[in-house]
């Protein structure tokens, strides 16, 4: 009403409804689906470890899931198609049947025989090594329309890399304990125990990063008795380092003069320096490398990376070491594929329970809808390159998976 009492009239048009129910928006649960996930032998890289061990494969069979296993997948890692069929696999003596499955879990990158059996539109979990990625296996990758997730890419909830870390872990540990192999002359090296004796100075060591290879790498130096220095340019990595190890250490960022002096001293190098997107940066140049002491040791844990010395080459399990400059290299990319049983066992840990959440959500490709971190791990997809470092690499128009995805999200 007006100030005069008179009533306002109001149009019809914009009472109508007013009291009619209106709809009501409710959210529309998502069917869980079954998962066909298949496990190929592999036959690259000497690599022993498999993606799923018979554990894991009980525990995805027991929630409805089909797994299809090669003859023989296990075998390296001392599991026998036995083990597997009695969790519940299926064992093939086809391989082109494990690659009918829709998801297919890989230990090491497909290769060009393998991505020929692949089809449109299957998920394909595997490490990316980039120093071995070469354009023609970009351009059948991209001609398969497949979707490509690189494990060692894939974010946890914290925005941490899982299977980086586990790996890592195993890797440091591994590091050193190859390190003070290679010193003793029966591989070549100084004749150096890598630790210490009443009287006799300790081998030195020195760590490029201060991430989970530094940190375990560090923790068997110490423990052998070797001393051991630290670089990085993150000093709140090197903060935790120290926190972590529970003792000071002699640690510094990359400056050039003092890494210089310390590796021209040092008797074991370790390259631990991890990219979360591409290729690692080198640290070391060649120059540097030519001084250094005449059999001493460089181990490139970051060469699944491309590495972090200049001189590092790609070396294999059945090759693993190489002299440039007289210093022994060490440059194999899947060194937790030396202890192959722990190995299986940890990378089952952190795939079964995404296989487990994506058959919850209704597929793996569901599950990239709603998991940001699974996102970041895909770097192929339905014929178009997502990641960055890849696309810019060979020349490729890179797409963000984002924008791919963005009437979903």
């Amino acid at each position: 009403m007006s100030e005069s009492g008179k009533k306002i009239p109001i149009p019809p048009h914009l009472t109508e409804g007013l009291y009619q129910p209106q709809p009501e928006t409710v959210e529309v649960p998502v069917k869980a689906s079954k998962l066909f996930i298949g496990i190929p032998h592999e036959t690259t890289l000497q690599e022993k470890r498999i993606a799923l061990a018979p554990a894991a494969v009980a525990t995805l069979v027991g929630h409805g899931h089909r797994v299809i296993v090669e003859t023989g997948a296990g075998k390296k890692a001392n599991y026998t198609d036995h083990d597997f069929s009695e969790a519940g696999a299926e064992i093939a003596y086809d391989r082109e049947a494990v690659f009918k499955a829709n998801v297919v879990l890989k230990v090491a990158p497909p290769t060009l025989d393998e991505l020929d059996l692949m089809h449109p539109g299957q998920v394909i979990i595997s490490p990316i090594h980039i120093p071995i990625v070469t354009e023609e296996w970009i351009e059948r990758l991209l001609e398969k329309r497949i979707i490509a997730l690189a494990m060692d890419y894939i974010k946890d909830e914290s925005g941490g890399l899982p299977i980086v870390r586990i790996m890592s872990e195993l890797a440091g540990y591994s590091a050193m304990l190859i390190a003070a192999e290679l010193l003793s002359n029966n591989q070549g090296g100084r004749g150096v125990l890598l630790g210490s004796v009443s009287g006799v100075p300790p081998a030195k060591v020195v760590i490029l990063g201060a991430g989970v290879v530094a940190e375990f790498a560090t923790r068997v130096a110490l423990g052998l008795g070797a001393e051991v220095r630290i670089f990085d340019n993150n000093v709140y990595k090197l903060m935790r380092l120290q926190r972590d190890v529970g003792r000071q250490l002699n640690t510094s960022t990359f400056n050039p003069q003092q890494l210089e002096k310390e590796l021209l001293n040092a008797d074991v190098a370790i390259g631990a320096v991890h990219s979360m997107t591409g290729r690692t940066p080198i640290i070391v140049p060649e120059e540097i490398v030519m001084n250094m002491k005449r059999g001493s040791v460089i181990i490139d844990v970051s060469i699944d990376q491309g590495g972090c010395f200049e001189t590092s080459e790609v070396t294999s399990h059945e090759k693993p070491t190489f002299i440039k400059h007289g210093i022994i290299h060490y440059c194999v990319p899947n060194i937790p594929s030396r202890v192959a049983r722990t190995a299986s066992i940890a990378i089952s840990n952190i795939l079964t329970p995404i296989l487990l959440k994506a058959g919850n959500s209704g597929s793996i490709e569901q599950l990239l809808y709603i998991d940001e971190g699974m996102r970041h791990g895909v770097y192929a997809f339905r014929g178009r390159v997502t990641n960055e470092h890849l696309a810019r690499r060979f020349g490729k128009q890179f797409t963000d998976l984002n924008l791919l995805m963005t009437s979903s999200l």
